[in-house]
């Protein structure tokens, strides 16, 4: 059975994200997973989705992740986006609470994506200030994470991990590490993801995502894409493998937005996870014999799954980014 860090409220395994088409199986089935995340957006009304998550609830822990807060947004906060979000976390009582670092909103229009941010005084102020507000509204520090990137801004003057480092400071907020997006934007902006996750301060790291991506051709060269819709590649699972070592083992959360597989497919995911967490963080005299069972296999998605400490959520409105 998982085991729970006194620093942090979800178990220090592997979960993965909960979405509609599974959720009646895990209802029926109740299997053996860690934890769960949901999106908060798909849960702000009294649909059916809601009542099968409150069922769901009773026998899971559920962590719950915003797609829509729009932190970097200099207007400040939607407060009745605000208040919905502070709704969802009363009714199911989630062991964590992350929202990105990012914004989606302009005019009053709510965009279908996650927009970067500049990393400059101006924009660290704006953050701060919508994250401190976010943490008045419900109660909790919520932690923050980082985007993937396609573009960079000239006018910024720090690095990420200095910024989001920055924000933990003067907000007490925690940070939720995305692996995925950490490798996806090294390689479109040509930084080192591993000097990057030196960089960051360890102690606030409450969260890990893992995910898949493409790769896209253009004229200028090919841009990987964080699509959440396939396996997590080789070079993320050995990024992975250094952040554990460098941050210790940490709730980690195996995210599939499109092209949605079967639930004994994200679960075999959760399952390398942790083989490899624990290989990393076992006493040295079981390492060696533990080392090939944690090495996930190229094709991964063959994994065959009985009981494992993980289980899965569910999704259905618009709001399905990362």
């Amino acid at each position: 059975m998982p085991t729970t860090d006194p620093r942090m409220p979800l178990p220090s395994c592997a979960g993965i994200g909960l979405r509609h088409p599974h959720m009646a199986e895990i209802l029926e089935q109740r299997p053996s997973m860690g934890w769960l995340e949901v999106h908060a957006e798909n849960y702000m009304n009294d649909g059916p989705a809601v009542s099968a998550l409150e069922r769901i609830r009773d026998h899971y822990t559920l962590s719950i992740h915003g797609v829509g807060l729009s932190l970097g947004s200099a207007k400040g906060i939607d407060e009745r986006h605000l208040a919905r979000l502070k709704m969802v976390c009363d009714r199911f009582e989630p062991a964590m609470v992350s929202e990105h670092l990012a914004w989606c909103v302009g005019d009053g229009i709510y965009l279908n994506d996650l927009l970067p941010i500049p990393f400059d005084e101006e924009a660290l102020a704006i953050v701060c200030r919508n994250i401190e507000r976010t943490q008045e509204a419900i109660r909790r520090p919520i932690l923050i994470e980082n985007l993937s990137a396609y573009v960079g801004f000239a006018r910024s003057t720090m690095a990420e991990p200095e910024f989001l480092a920055e924000i933990v400071r003067r907000t007490g907020c925690g940070l939720l590490l995305d692996v995925n997006n950490v490798y996806v934007s090294a390689q479109n902006l040509g930084f080192d993801a591993y000097a990057y996750i030196e960089a960051l301060p360890a102690a606030a790291i409450g969260e890990v995502h893992l995910a898949g991506y493409v790769e896209n051709d253009t004229p200028d060269g090919p841009v990987l894409i964080d699509n959440h819709g396939s396996h997590v590649s080789p070079d993320v699972w050995a990024l992975y493998r250094a952040a554990t070592e460098r941050i210790g083992r940490r709730p980690t959360l195996i995210e599939w937005d499109s092209d949605l597989p079967p639930l004994e497919t994200l679960m075999g995911e959760a399952m390398w996870a942790d083989l490899l967490a624990t290989a990393i963080t076992a006493p040295p005299q079981s390492r060696k014999a533990n080392r090939r069972a944690a090495l996930p296999p190229s094709a991964s998605q063959t994994a065959k799954v009985a009981v494992c400490d993980h289980h899965p959520l569910s999704r259905q409105h618009q709001m399905e980014a990362a």
